[in-house]
Formats: structure tokens, sequence, C-alpha cells
């Protein structure tokens, strides 16, 4: 019976565009399996060249048609494209509901591209607390843009803000988003703004409404990023090469300015106290309904021990 693949030369097998070790990769971290210490050890030396790029926005903008076409505009420039589009949770199996190569069959024998559909399993960000890991994987495999879809649940969708060094804010007219972007903090987040569909009754009147909320933003002074804003019909692919030239033009800017640097360094942040906080509470549960605990709470109650001593106890316990 053979043993577990060594991290290590999955990693190096991953770099060298194989698309079985990339799948194979981002499979251990969403499994949080008793490799994920080695695969992260060995991901992280070859991270940090990818632009993440986050697209979100309300259910049927588009997203996952305007993914695709700018997944064909990104190759036609010969960049290679990595895409984790992050959908709902199976509530039986955890799996994500709808496939990727359901969603982007056209897309499905290109080595240049690779397309993972992740599972939020629950987490109201629609964001899978592997999406970070993961994210590294398709770096490490040499992805020069990676395109983060998230499944867009109102306002938890702005975490994808943590997550990208670029974000765009898909919005389609008739839909009531201008407004519904306003009420959730949407407008703080994007760095790009595209209005789809725009070949439908309403679209100009919706860039007007974006463009004039934007105006109204606080501004950060004469080299801050002005968000704009673009209109794309993404099922026939048009505009999809201005919105990619945005997205370039912000890249450029974000590292001019130190954004990206200052983007990067909180996500690492987040990550980290989210690893901790994850082995917090593993310990606690190790301990919960043991003896240890109950004899704490027999302690507490009879007034021997207030919960806040007992609770440090618990912790030292579980240490």
């Amino acid at each position: 019976m053979p043993g577990p693949p060594d991290p290590h030369e999955l990693v190096q097998r991953a770099r060298a565009g194989q698309q079985l070790a990339v799948a194979r990769l981002i499979s251990m971290v969403e499994n949080a399996g008793p490799q994920l210490r080695e695969v992260s050890a060995a991901l992280t030396p070859h991270t940090g060249g990818a632009h993440v790029v986050g697209l979100t926005g309300s259910p049927g903008v588009g997203k996952s048609t305007s993914t695709s076409a700018l997944v064909t505009e990104l190759r036609a420039r010969d960049r290679r494209v990595g895409v984790l589009a992050v959908d709902p949770s199976s509530p039986f199996s955890g799996g994500a509901l709808l496939g990727d190569r359901v969603r982007m069959g056209e897309h499905a024998d290109d080595d240049g591209v690779f397309i993972r559909s992740m599972a939020t399993r629950g987490h109201l960000g629609g964001l899978s607390w592997a999406t970070p890991q993961a994210l590294r994987v398709l770096d490490a495999a040499g992805c020069e843009v990676i395109l983060v879809e998230t499944v867009g649940v109102g306002q938890s969708e702005v975490e994808i803000v943590g997550l990208a060094d670029s974000t765009v804010v898909l919005m389609a007219p008739g839909m009531g988003d201008g407004i519904q972007a306003a009420k959730a903090g949407i407008l703080e987040i994007g760095d790009v703004f595209v209005v789809n569909k725009a070949d439908r009754e309403g679209a100009r009147r919706t860039v007007r409404e974006l463009r004039n909320m934007l105006h109204l933003r606080e501004h950060g002074g004469a080299d801050a990023w002005e968000p704009p804003v673009l209109m794309t019909v993404a099922s026939r692919s048009e505009g999809i090469g201005a919105l990619a030239d945005a997205l370039d033009d912000h890249l450029v800017w974000s590292r001019k300015s130190g954004e990206r640097d200052r983007r990067r360094r909180e996500r690492v942040r987040r990550e980290i106290e989210a690893i901790g906080m994850e082995q917090v509470r593993a310990r606690m549960e190790r301990v919960r309904g043991g003896e240890a605990l109950d004899a704490l709470t027999g302690r507490v109650l009879a007034g021997d021990l207030d919960p806040w001593a007992a609770a440090d106890e618990l912790l030292e316990q579980s240490g």
C-alpha cells in the first residue's frame, strides 16, 4: 500500500505545471490532513508573484460568465490563470454544489488554466477557510493571475477584500445594485466597478448612479486610486479587454503606492490569527466533556472558583 504523498515532491510537480499535482495539493489543503503543515512549509518559499483578483456581486449579475470571459482575455494575453470559485456548501457532503468543469468547461482543456470549485463549508463570509492556502498552491504553480469568484451573499461578500490585491464589484441594471452597494459598504472595497449586462435598459443610469456615489466617497488625496466604472456584456465578451486593462492599471498603482504590500500584510496577519484561533478551538474540543472541565464546573458552582479563573486553568490544561 503506497504511503502518503511527499508534499515537497508534489510542490515541485505543481511548479512544473502538472495539474494533477495542483489538484492534489488543494485537496490536501481543503481536507486539513496531517500533512497540512508540511504542505504550507513547502509552498511558502514559492509564493508572492500572483496578482489575486476578487470578483464579487449579488447573485444574477453574471459573475461566472464574467470570470470565464476574463480568463479568455487573460489567456489571449499569454497569462497563466488560476480560478477559485467559492460555492455554497452541500448540507450533506460539504462539497461544492457547482462543479468547475460545468461552470467553465470551455477552459477545461487549457493547460494554462486551473479551475477549482471550493465549498464555503458553512462559513458566513462566503470564503472557505482553506482559500488562503489554496491561493498559495496556485501561486506556487506559476499562475500569474488568480481569480477568486465569491458566492455573493449580501454584506458578507466584503470579506473578499481581505484576500485580493484587486477587487472587482459586479452589478447589473434593473437590480437596484447601486443602492444595495451603498448599504452594504461595497463601495468602500471595490477597486473596479463593472455594470454587466450593459445591453439592458437602465445600464447607463446604473453607471451614473455608481459614479455619483463614488464621487461622494472620502478620497485619500491626489495620488489615491479612482475606481473606474465600466460597462460589459460578458456573454459576448464586450468590454472585457477594458476590464483587464483596468486591473493591470490597479496593479501598477498598488505596487507603486504600497497598497499591495499593505493588503498582503493584513491578509497574512488575519490568516495567522485564524490558524491560532483554530488551534485553540481544537484544544478546547479535546477537553470539552472531559473530567477537567467537569471538575472546574463543580468548583464554580460550589463558589470555590470564578469562571474567569476556571477558564485560565482550562486553557493551561488544554495546552
